[in-house]
C-alpha cells in the first residue's frame, strides 16, 4: 500500500523553464500544471507503471514511462515545434488556466470513448449544470441541450472560433452535423457569460469547439456501432500524417441510421469532413470542408399527458376537444403510451443539407506578436413536409373551387416549408505580449446572413389556381453582425492575474415579405451593445487558485420575437449581469473546483401565453429575473484501479413578477393571472452527476455513470400540474483495448443506457384555455428510452 511521488521540471531545450505546461498521467484523470519555476509534482501514487505526458503550446509534446517503486524524478526538455501549433486558432476565445471564467475542458480522448453515434449534447451530459433531451428518445435525430437552465438559443457555439448558432432563430441544430464529434479535437464549455466570443451573446454558456488537428503519423480508422432501435453508426477516418514536416490531410465519412424509440421517429444522417493544412514554422494555413445531410421523421409534437398515463377517458376527451378524425383517434388510443407519435403521413419528414467552408490562418510574427483569422461560408437549404387536413384555400392565397353548384373552400394538402440560407464572414484576433506581465488580444468578426423563407403546396385534393412551384408565402431575412473586443491580462505580482475584456457589438436585421399566415412583414432593427467583463485570479499555491469576475452581456431578440410581436412594435433586447467566483484545486490525485454565481436579467424574453393581433403566441419581456447557484466539479483517483468523477449544480431560478395570459373562448379576449417570484421554466434546482471508473488492468475499463435532474416546470407559473418530474438515470460502459499484428489498436466497447429502465421525460410543453366555464390545460411530454444497448468496434491502423 506504499505511495510515492513523481516530480520534475519542464523546460526548453536551452534549459529555460516553462511555467503553465500541462502534465498528465495517461489513462488517468490526473492532470496538473507546472508552476512559475517550471516544476510539477504528483503525490501519493501507488506503485506501478505510469506514462507521464507533457504538452505546451508551441512545443512538441513528450511522454516518459516510469515504473514507480520509489519517489521518482522525471524531467522534460521540450523542443519548439517546427510548425505552429493548431491551438492558436482558438486561443483568443478560450479561457486559460489562470482565467477568472467558469469553464471545463473536454479532450479528444474523453470525446472518443463516449462517442457511440449519439448527437454531441449526449457527449456533454456529465458536465456541470447540463440537461439534455432527444425528440426520438434515444439521442439520434433532434436533440437539445440546456446549460444552467438556458436553452440552445442562449448557448453560444463556435467551430474554430466561427459562429454556428443560426443567425435568426439563434438555435443550434446538431442533427445537421451528424457524427461531428468524430472530427472534434477538444471542447471548452464556459458557463455564464464567459469570455468575449463571436456570434450570438452567451446567456447560459458557450461551447467553443476545435476540430481535428490531425496526427503526425499516417493513420486509418474504422468505427462501427450497432444498437437498440436498429441504430447504426459507420465511420471511416484517414489521415496522411505530416508530409515533409509541412503538409497534412485528414478525412472522415459517416453514416448514422436509427428507427428511434418513438414510433416512426427514424433518422437517416450522412456527413463528411475534409481538412488540409500547411504547417510552417511561424504560420499555419488550414482549409476545412465539411457537410451534413439529414432526413428525420418528425417527432416534435410530443405525447399528450392522457396517452402517457394510459388514461382512456382522458384520451377520449382529448379526441373530442381537438376534433381528431377516426384514423388519428385510433392511432392515439392504440399506440404505446411512451412511443406514440401523432404523425402518420409517410413523408412527414424534416430534410436539410448544410455545407461548411473554412479557411483558417495563423501567424507567429515573433515571441510577442501573433495573429489568427478565418474566412468562412455556410450554405444551408432544406424543408419540412407535412400533411394538413381540411385547410382553407384562402389561407394559402388560393381561390375557392366551384364544381357545378358546389363551392369548395377547404382541401386536404401536403405542404413544404423551406429555408434556404447563406452565412459568411470573417473572424480575427491579434495577440500581443509586450512584457512578461501583460498580454493583449484585439479580436472580433463581421458576418452576414441571408435567409429565404418560403412555402410550397406539392399536393392538394383541390388544386384551385395553384401549382407545385408557387410560393404561397415568401420572405427574406438579412442580418449583419459586427463585433470587436479588447482583452488584457496583467500580472501585477507573480501569483495574481487581473483581466479586462471589453466588447462592442453592432447588429442590423431586416425581414421583408409575407409570412406563413400571409401577413406582410416589414421589420428593421439596429442594435448596439457594449459588453464589459472584469475579473481576477490569485494562486494561493501552485496547486490552487481563487477567482472572481463580473460580466455584462446583451442579447438581441430572435426571429419569432420580431415576426410575432404586435404590428408596429419591436421587442426589447435582453441584458444580463453575471457574477462568478470560485476556487480550483489540482494535484496528483485530485482535481476539484467550486463555483458560485449570480445571473441577473433585465427584460428577459419568456413565453407568457399572450397573443398578438393575429392570434399568434409570442415571447414578452419580463422586467426582472435571476439565476443563482453553486457548482461543484471533481475528479479523484483513488488508486491505480479506481477513479471517480462527480459534479453538482444547485440553483435558484426566479422571475420577480410574472403575468400569464390565457385564451378565454367563452367571453373572448384573455384572462390575466399574476404570479410573485415563480421558478423559471425548465430550470431544475438540482443537477447532479457522477461516474465511477474501474480499470483492473490497463486494457480494460468499466464505468458506471449516474445522473439526477430535479423537477422542472413547463411554464413560468410554478404550477405542479405542469411539470417534468425529477429523474435519475444510470448508464454503464465497458471498454477493452487489444493489439494485434497489423492494427495500431482494437477497441471493443459496450454501452448500456438507462440500465435500471427508469421511465422519465426530459422535455415537454404546455398551453391552456378557458372554454365551457372551465380551464383546460394541455400538457405534452417527450419520453426518453428505457434500457437500450450500443456495441461498438473501433479499428485503428
Amino acid at each position: 500500500m506504499a505511495q510515492f511521488n513523481i516530480s520534475g521540471t519542464v523546460s526548453e531545450k536551452n534549459s529555460t523553464n516553462l511555467p503553465g505546461a500541462t502534465i498528465r498521467l495517461k489513462g488517468k484523470t490526473i492532470i496538473t500544471s507546472s508552476n512559475e519555476a517550471g516544476d510539477y509534482e504528483f503525490k501519493n501514487l501507488p506503485a506501478g507503471n505510469y506514462t507521464v505526458a507533457v504538452s505546451f503550446l508551441g512545443y512538441q509534446s513528450q511522454e516518459q514511462t516510469v515504473n514507480l517503486q520509489a519517489n521518482a524524478t522525471v524531467n522534460f526538455k521540450l523542443n519548439q515545434l517546427t510548425f505552429l501549433a493548431n491551438e492558436i486558432v482558438v486561443s483568443a476565445t478560450r479561457a486559460a488556466a489562470n482565467s477568472a471564467s467558469t469553464y471545463k475542458n473536454i479532450d479528444k480522448e474523453t470525446i472518443a470513448k463516449n462517442n457511440f453515434g449519439q448527437d454531441l449534447p449526449f457527449l456533454l451530459d456529465n458536465t456541470p449544470g447540463v440537461v439534455i433531451t432527444s425528440d426520438a428518445g434515444a439521442g439520434v435525430g433532434y436533440t437539445g441541450i440546456r446549460i444552467r437552465g438556458s436553452d440552445a438559443t442562449r448557448v453560444n457555439v463556435t467551430l474554430n472560433g466561427i459562429p454556428y448558432n443560426d443567425s435568426e432563430s439563434q438555435g443550434t441544430f446538431w442533427v445537421n452535423m451528424p457524427d461531428f464529434a468524430s472530427s472534434v479535437d477538444n471542447i471548452q464549455i464556459q458557463r455564464g457569460v464567459g469570455t468575449s466570443t463571436n456570434g450570438a451573446g452567451a446567456f447560459g454558456g458557450s461551447l467553443n469547439i476545435q476540430t481535428t488537428a490531425g496526427e503526425t503519423e499516417p493513420y486509418a480508422e474504422l468505427n462501427n456501432t450497432y444498437g437498440s432501435f436498429n441504430t447504426w453508426k459507420n465511420t471511416v477516418k484517414v489521415g496522411t500524417g505530416l508530409i515533409n514536416d509541412r503538409w497534412s490531410f485528414d478525412g472522415r465519412l459517416s453514416r448514422i441510421k436509427s428507427d428511434g424509440f418513438i414510433d416512426r421517429a427514424a433518422s437517416n444522417l450522412k456527413s463528411y469532413f475534409l481538412s488540409g493544412a500547411y504547417h510552417g514554422k511561424t504560420d499555419l494555413l488550414r482549409i476545412n470542408v465539411f457537410s451534413g445531410s439529414e432526413k428525420t421523421y418528425q417527432a416534435w409534437n410530443g405525447i399528450p399527458e392522457s396517452r402517457l398515463n394510459g388514461d382512456v377517458a382522458g384520451m377520449n376527451d382529448y379526441i373530442s376537444r381537438n376534433g381528431l378524425n377516426s384514423a388519428d383517434a385510433a392511432n392515439l388510443l392504440n399506440s404505446g403510451s411512451r412511443t406514440y407519435n401523432s404523425f402518420t403521413y409517410k413523408d412527414q419528414t424534416d430534410n436539410y443539407w448544410q455545407d461548411h467552408y473554412q479557411l483558417l490562418y495563423a501567424k507567429q510574427f515573433n515571441d510577442q506578436f501573433s495573429f489568427n483569422g478565418a474566412l468562412h461560408y455556410t450554405a444551408g437549404r432544406g424543408y419540412y413536409e407535412e400533411f394538413k387536413e381540411a385547410q382553407k384555400l384562402t389561407a394559402y392565397g388560393l381561390q375557392p373551387v366551384v364544381v357545378g353548384a358546389t363551392t369548395i373552400t377547404k382541401t386536404d394538402l401536403v405542404r413544404r416549408r423551406w429555408l434556404d440560407n447563406d452565412f459568411y464572414g470573417f473572424t480575427y484576433a491579434f495577440n500581443y505580449k509586450p512584457v512578461t506581465k501583460l498580454q493583449l488580444t484585439l479580436g472580433g468578426a463581421y458576418n452576414e446572413y441571408k435567409g429565404a423563407h418560403f412555402g410550397q403546396i406539392i399536393y392538394a385534393q383541390y388544386g384551385s389556381n395553384g401549382n407545385n412551384d408557387r410560393h404561397y408565402y415568401d420572405n427574406d431575412g438579412f442580418k449583419t453582425d459586427f463585433n470587436s473586443y479588447l482583452k488584457a491580462n496583467y500580472n501585477p505580482i507573480e501569483k495574481l492575474t487581473v483581466f479586462a475584456d471589453l466588447q462592442y457589438r453592432h447588429i442590423y436585421y431586416t425581414v421583408l415579405g409575407t409570412e406563413k399566415s400571409l401577413n406582410q412583414l416589414d421589420i428593421k432593427d439596429k442594435l448596439d451593445f457594449f459588453n464589459p467583463k472584469v475579473g481576477a485570479s490569485y494562486f494561493v499555491n501552485p496547486n490552487a487558485n481563487i477567482y472572481a469576475s463580473f460580466s455584462v452581456a446583451n442579447k438581441e431578440p430572435g426571429r419569432d420575437d420580431y415576426v410575432n410581436v404586435e404590428a408596429g412594435t419591436l421587442p426589447k433586447s435582453e441584458r444580463l449581469n453575471n457574477l462568478e467566483a470560485g476556487y480550483r484545486f489540482k494535484n496528483a490525485s485530485l482535481s476539484a473546483g467550486v463555483n458560485v454565481y449570480g445571473m441577473w436579467y433585465k427584460d428577459q424574453l419568456v413565453v407568457t401565453g399572450k397573443i398578438n393581433d393575429v392570434g399568434e403566441y409570442y415571447r414578452q419581456n419580463v422586467d426582472k429575473s435571476y439565476r443563482a447557484g453553486v457548482e461543484l466539479d471533481a475528479a479523484y483517483t483513488i488508486n491505480q484501479q479506481f477513479s471517480v468523477l462527480a459534479n453538482a449544480a444547485l440553483s435558484r431560478n426566479k422571475i420577480k413578477n410574472f403575468t400569464e395570459f390565457i385564451d378565454d373562448y367563452d367571453n373572448g379576449g384573455q384572462i390575466v393571472n399574476n404570479y410573485k417570484s415563480p421558478d423559471i421554466s425548465f430550470s431544475p434546482n438540482a443537477v447532479i452527476s457522477g461516474e465511477l471508473v474501474y480499470s483492473p488492468i490497463k486494457a480494460l475499463a468499466f464505468g458506471w455513470q449516474s445522473k439526477y435532474v430535479g423537477k422542472q416546470y413547463l411554464d413560468n407559473t410554478q404550477n405542479e400540474t405542469r411539470k417534468l418530474n425529477s429523474y435519475w438515470v444510470n448508464n454503464a460502459r465497458l471498454a477493452y483495448d487489444m493489439q494485434l499484428k497489423g492494427f495500431k489498436n482494437i477497441n471493443i466497447a459496450f454501452l448500456v443506457n438507462n440500465i435500471l429502465n427508469n421511465k422519465y421525460e426530459s422535455n415537454g410543453y404546455t398551453y391552456g384555455y378557458f372554454y365551457g366555464g372551465a380551464q383546460t390545460t394541455e400538457n405534452f411530454y417527450f419520453p426518453q428510452s428505457g434500457t437500450n444497448l450500443m456495441l461498438s468496434l473501433n479499428l485503428k491502423f
